[in-house]
Formats: C-alpha cells, structure tokens, sequence
C-alpha cells in the first residue's frame, strides 16, 4: 500500500510517523514536485495540480480540514486538481467536536448571564446590575447539524437551554427541536434569541448571514459564526448591532484571515474577535479516523466521510 502526505503547514514527519505505528506495512511519503509514483491513498491539503492530478486509480484522498470548501475551490478554479472518479473524504470529527462544544458553551453562557454587558459596564465603572434571562427567554439555533453542529446541539441541551437545529433535510437529534429546508428555516430564526452558525460552506450557504436573515431573529438576538466568514455579510452584521436587533456577536472565522488591521470588528465594542480557534484537528485522531476508513475500504467496505461534489460538502 502506497501513501503519500502532503500539508503546507503540519509537521509531515510527526504524520508519516504517526501513520506508520497504525500501518507498519504501507509505504508512506511526502509528496515533493516530480513525485509521480504510485500512491493507493493520499493525506492532503491545498495541494499543487501535479499532487493528484491523473492519480485515477486511487481508492481515496483524504482531505486534513474540518471542512473541504478550500479544496473544493481549487479544483473549481483548477480543474483536475482532484483526479475523476476517486471519493474526497472529509474529517468527521477527530477532537473538533469536543472543542467546539467547549467554545459555544463558553459563549452561550457569556451572553446568557448578560457578561458581555458588565464588561462593557467595568469598562465605564458602571456598578449596576442586570435581570437575568431565563432559559424559555434565551433559546438558541444552531444553524447546519452536521457532526459538529450535532454535537453542539447536545451539549447545549444538556445545560438546559432550549435548543433548536436547522438543517437542510430532516434530523432527529435527542433534546433538540429540528427544523429542516428553507419552508423552515423562518419559525426556526424565531426562535433563536442566540444563533450558532455551523453550516458547511457552499455556493448555496455562502452570504445567508446578512440583513434579511438577521430581521427574522428576535430583536436583541445574538451571534456565533464557528463556520466560515464566507457566510457572513460584514457590513450587514454591523448595521444590525447598531440598529439594535443584534445585541452581540463572537466571530471566530472571517472572509480574510488574519483580519485585516483596520476592520471595524477589531474595536466595535459589540463584536469579539477571535483568530479561527475554536477548534482544530488532532493528529492522532484524525489518523485513527483516516486508517479507519483505509482498512474499510481495503475490506470493501464504503467510507465514512465522503464527500458529495455537488452539495460541496
């Protein structure tokens, strides 16, 4: 079995190493320009054309990210960047959801207890304080049940929040009121004094965080963006907090990374910025994911993960 690994950024040795513990018997190697030999499978992220290009006669291409719109994109913009016929595989969940899970709770309950009205208050030596919510006043959307807006919307259940979950086909998910299709997606807004967007990022998707989403929301709502900036309409997010229906917003993912110096949400007083945290892939679990899979498909078995080309996800 050959494998080839390739990651602008990861530590190549620490996943050739890793990978070869789980497979002792596979040849496993970086990719490096003018590497055209065999591969069965290939571990990747942002690769150049001449990676996969003609590989055909893989059985699969793994792709390291929590989502794969970027990969998506460069065979749009690269056609045969990923060879045809061979099924991408995305990385369900390898550690994320845990840490996501960490990261909507944080902030659930921030706004929940009002904390982001006392910071504003201490900023001002303002000693008063506020009515507290109750959980019927503070229900919370998580907006795309996937794996990992599925695990957020248990864990949240689990607090006690009412909490709701739109999706584009159906879900039952336990402790969780789910709404699906875009007949739905309207009662399901209503219902969310706090939305946490989850959704994949896809040329459908892309933008639904903008002004006519936001008036549909109860006034004073609040925001968690864990997905991709692409979803966000910046200017209209702005607007809303001004205009009071948005009273907050935590946004961990942007349409330019590192966000610019100069963008109004570095200082809005309303907005709290942090650098695409909220989770990241686990070496060891996510190898335990991929050679699970390899050993699936080396039994002739179907993949978990893989990803349907036309819904990009």
């Amino acid at each position: 079995m050959n494998i080839i690994f390739y990651h602008p950024f990861f530590d190549s040795e620490l996943w050739i190493n890793g990978m070869k513990k789980h497979l002792p018997q596979a040849n496993i190697r970086k990719w490096v320009p003018g590497d055209n030999q065999p591969a069965d499978y290939a571990l990747v992220w942002l690769p150049p054309r001449e990676c996969l290009a003609g590989r055909t006669t893989m059985k699969g291409v793994f792709a390291l990210g929590a989502g794969v719109d970027a990969i998506l994109k460069q065979e749009q913009a690269n056609p045969g960047t990923l060879p045809a016929g061979v099924p991408v595989i995305r990385l369900e969940d390898t550690g994320m959801g845990a840490q996501m899970q960490e990261y909507a709770v944080a902030k659930a309950l921030w706004y929940f207890r009002k904390m982001d009205i006392y910071k504003r208050q201490q900023e001002q030596r303002i000693w008063k304080a506020q009515p507290a919510f109750t959980f019927d006043e503070f229900e919370i959307g998580v907006l795309g049940t996937g794996v990992l807006g599925r695990s957020v919307a248990e864990k949240l259940a689990e607090f006690g929040f009412k909490v709701h979950g739109w999706s584009r086909t159906p879900k039952q998910i336990p402790g969780v009121t789910s709404f699906h299709g875009n007949d739905q997606l309207d009662e399901f807004l209503s219902h969310s004094r706090l939305l946490i967007n989850l959704l994949p990022d896809t040329p459908q998707t892309r933008g639904i965080l903008n002004q006519s989403l936001f008036s549909k929301l109860p006034q004073s709502s609040y925001l968690i963006n864990l997905a991709r900036g692409s979803h966000l309409v910046d200017n209209d997010l702005l607007e809303a907090i001004d205009d009071g229906q948005i009273a907050g917003a935590s946004l961990d993912v942007f349409a330019t990374e590192p966000l610019p110096e100069m963008h109004p949400f570095w200082t809005h007083p309303r907005v709290d910025v942090t650098p695409h945290i909220a989770a990241f892939t686990i070496p060891s679990e996510a190898m335990k994911a991929i050679v699970a899979n390899i050993e699936r498909i080396e039994r002739g078995e179907a993949p978990q993960g893989v990803v349907n080309m036309e819904l990009g996800y």
